[in-house]
């Protein structure tokens, strides 16, 4: 397949996902041993997650790590995998403070609902993606391919499933590219402005929907954020118009290649994975799983929304919903209605 580049960003395959040095990183004894020592000096300095900072959390030869993963985020394939932290030294507490550390030294983290959660549990909380408020990582269900609502979404695996949970991706500049070489029309469609639903994220006495393009360009740079479920959910909504025709057949041709084998590849998690996904240039889905009985071994990851200082500078049409489209400042995240950080994720919170 030959493409015509659309943007600086990389379209990549599959294929170009076979060397696995180029997005996989494994772990050293110093950055572990170094990972280990930030986790001591936080508890000498007596810092709990809620005060923890850079200094307390003081990392050293990690932060290479930490910088190369960020620049594989913007300037390469826009994902990467820090593997092989071994969680079963350290218990559950230890590992949020560890992860949150981690955070602090990538970016500022963004809330990921009105509760005021920055640090999400990702787990089956026996929700469902499809209600009016329903979220599907709180969910088993499987999650087609869609973005997360901040620059980086990263995710930190402390248990698997019995069996399932496969995490797919796949590149959503090449998939943007194949529409503008085939479909030029639609690929224009998509860069019009779509309706969404806050799915009850709005700020109090702001209407549930907003609007934003599927496909954006600024400064040279891609952009897409693709939740169709989002989309889908503002049809129900007063004021909101219905799709067109060219719309709905936009949005179809976008599913039937995200789907596609040509486009996306997956992976199956390992505890102490650390995948970092730049939302702008990918899409992420999950495969249904099965969960043990026993609640200590069922699936649990941890998950951060990160706006890091090297983001990319974003269109006009994306700034109803990030706040801000300068590039390397705190954007997007749903807005909370709350002035206090949560760093637990309670079913009943959203």
């Amino acid at each position: 397949m030959t493409y015509s580049p659309l943007s600086k960003d990389v379209a990549w395959l599959p294929a170009d996902l076979e060397d696995e040095n180029r997005w996989i990183y494994r772990l050293t004894p110093a950055d572990i041993s170094d990972i280990e020592n930030a986790l001591a000096a936080s508890k000498a300095a007596g810092a709990t997650i809620e005060t923890l900072t850079r200094e307390t959390f003081p990392l050293d030869t990690f932060t290479d790590a930490l910088a190369l993963t960020l620049d594989r985020l913007e300037n390469d394939l826009g994902l990467f995998v820090l593997r092989g932290l071994p969680v079963e030294r350290f218990t559950k507490d230890e590992l949020r403070l560890i992860y949150w550390g981690i955070g602090l030294h990538m970016g500022t983290a963004r809330t990921q609902s009105f509760a005021g959660d920055v640090l999400g549990d990702v787990k089956d909380f026996g929700q469902s993606p499809t209600t009016a408020k329903g979220r599907g990582y709180m969910s088993s269900q499987g999650l087609g391919f869609h973005t997360d609502s901040a620059d980086i979404v990263a995710l930190f695996v402390l248990r698997t499933a019995k069996s399932g949970g496969r995490s797919l991706f796949c590149s959503s500049v090449a998939v943007a590219d194949e529409i503008a070489r085939t479909r030029p029309d639609l690929f224009e469609v998509l860069q019009q402005p779509f309706y969404h639903s806050w799915k009850g994220h709005e700020q109090p006495g702001e209407k549930p929907y907003y609007q934003q393009p599927i496909f954006s360009f600024e400064d040279g740079r891609f952009s897409s954020r693709w939740i169709a479920t989002h989309i889908w959910a503002a049809q129900e909504l007063e004021g909101v118009p219905p799709l067109t025709d060219e719309q709905i057949e936009a949005m179809k041709l976008l599913i039937s290649l995200n789907d596609d084998p040509r486009f996306h590849t997956s992976m199956m998690f390992e505890p102490g994975d650390f995948q970092f996904l730049n939302n702008h240039v990918t899409y992420h889905a999950r495969t249904e799983f099965e969960d043990w009985e026993d609640e200590d071994r069922k699936r649990h990851l941890l998950r951060l929304w990160l706006a890091p200082a090297n983001s990319r500078p974003l269109n006009e049409g994306m700034k109803e919903f990030y706040g801000d489209i300068r590039p390397g400042v705190p954007r997007g995240g749903f807005p909370s209605h709350t002035d206090e950080l949560v760093f637990v994720t309670k079913a009943t919170e959203v």
